[in-house]
């Protein structure tokens, strides 16, 4: 694929570059709490504008029901977008109508303008190919070339991401060059020992990730909610902790394959428990226990893993050469069972191995936490579309932007 410098040496001066980026921020009413998908793309758009562009960029946020919906508006990314530039920033409030025009059309050389929350029409999700191609088109109306760089969204077949570039001359942007050139050192020619470390809620999200892993990876270590599915597998008591039972059976071939092949797939020996899930506004203390993994009361439920998993966790991960992490270890949101996040992104750090915080959860974590993010090889803005390139999957907006 064309990458952005080969657009800028060739001069934008001008000409209206559509940037395809990822401001898909969380948000508590207008309040942007964690920014780190603005500053991804800021290289991007500061590039273009500086060498003359007039630069539209492009984002979806949450899952509006394709209309406007004002809790899902992009007017606060737009407003921070313009702070971390240092200068103003037009913003349209639509997609393609008259609002998206008159913005576009305002623009002066080196200027940056928002446009509206695309998936506020149902063009730009829909499943139907003339629907999206039809959305794709008036979109195309408002550039003359396409920079992708919503790393984000890149496993979405969406009609800004998939179906735009078709249209125009397309090129990938920093992050998305980035991003592919991170993922490759994990999927090509990787540095051993490979470990990777899999939090987060439900096994049956990372379930084909350590489908491919089994093959490539030397250590998985197992963590979060998705844990006491695995230690269900092993036949243990695992109390009121998260279950999928259906998973089960997934889950028994996986431990008897990573035996025959050699990998090691590292489950907890120990555990936090309390009674309830934690009051996650309030913070309120919890009171967790630690107990060994193959004996949780019945009346309790693992929240994080405990301190001797962690101390076995960071061993495992210590003599790594290439280290992926996905997913917290526990409900990290809440200081009692935030220690085992903590743990493991301390381990990257300590690590002399090139680390890489697979995005999501686990990005939102080092930054909520207090970690240097520039510590890290790299942290991911894709958590799905991470995933979904090490199973091996062809990702549509990856595919678009490949001449």
């Amino acid at each position: 694929m064309k990458t952005i410098d080969e657009l800028l040496a060739d001069g934008v001066a001008g000409k209206r570059v559509f940037v395809r980026a990822d401001l898909n921020v969380p948000l508590s009413g207008t309040t942007i709490t964690d920014d780190g998908r603005i500053r991804a793309v800021l290289p991007t758009v500061k590039a273009l504008a500086e060498a003359g562009a007039r630069v539209v960029v492009a984002s979806h946020l949450g899952r509006p029901k394709g209309a406007p919906d004002p809790a899902f508006s992009l007017a606060p990314a737009a407003a921070r977008l313009g702070e971390l530039l240092g200068a103003d920033v037009a913003f349209a409030t639509d997609t393609v109508g008259e609002s998206a025009e008159a913005a576009v059309t305002g623009l002066a050389d080196g200027q940056v303008a928002v446009l509206e929350n695309l998936r506020f029409n149902a063009g730009e999700t829909s499943k139907d190919d003339a629907e999206r191609a039809a959305f794709a088109d008036r979109l195309a109306g408002l550039a003359d070339v396409y920079v992708g760089d919503g790393f984000g969204a890149v496993h979405r077949k969406h009609a800004s991401v998939f179906d735009l570039p078709a249209r125009l001359p397309h090129y990938a942007g920093h992050l998305i060059a980035t991003e592919v050139g991170v993922l490759k050192k994990l999927t090509e020619d990787v540095k051993r020992p490979y470990v990777v470390a899999l939090g987060g809620a439900k096994v049956s999200d990372k379930l084909a990730v350590i489908d491919q892993l089994l093959g490539k990876a030397d250590r998985i270590l197992i963590g979060g909610g998705m844990a006491y599915t695995f230690l269900k597998a092993k036949g243990y008591e695992i109390g009121g902790s998260l279950l999928q039972e259906d998973q089960l059976p997934a889950v028994v071939e996986y431990l008897e394959r990573a035996e025959k092949t050699g990998v090691e797939l590292v489950l907890p020996v120990d555990a936090l428990v309390a009674s309830a899930f934690p009051d996650l506004k309030a913070k309120a203390p919890a009171d967790p226990t630690s107990v060994a993994a193959d004996a949780i009361p019945a009346d309790q439920m693992g929240l994080d893993i405990g301190p001797e998993t962690r101390k076995l966790y960071a061993s495992k991960i210590a003599d790594a050469a290439t280290v992926f992490w996905n997913g917290p270890m526990g409900v990290f949101e809440h200081p009692d069972f935030a220690e085992g996040t903590k743990a493991v992104a301390q381990a990257l750090l300590d690590s002399e191995a090139f680390t890489v915080v697979g995005g999501g959860d686990s990005a939102a974590a080092v930054r909520i936490l207090g970690f240097d993010e520039n510590a890290f090889g790299h942290i991911s803005t894709g958590g799905g579309a991470s995933l979904e390139y090490l199973e091996g999957k062809t990702l549509p907006g990856l595919a678009a932007l490949e001449d």
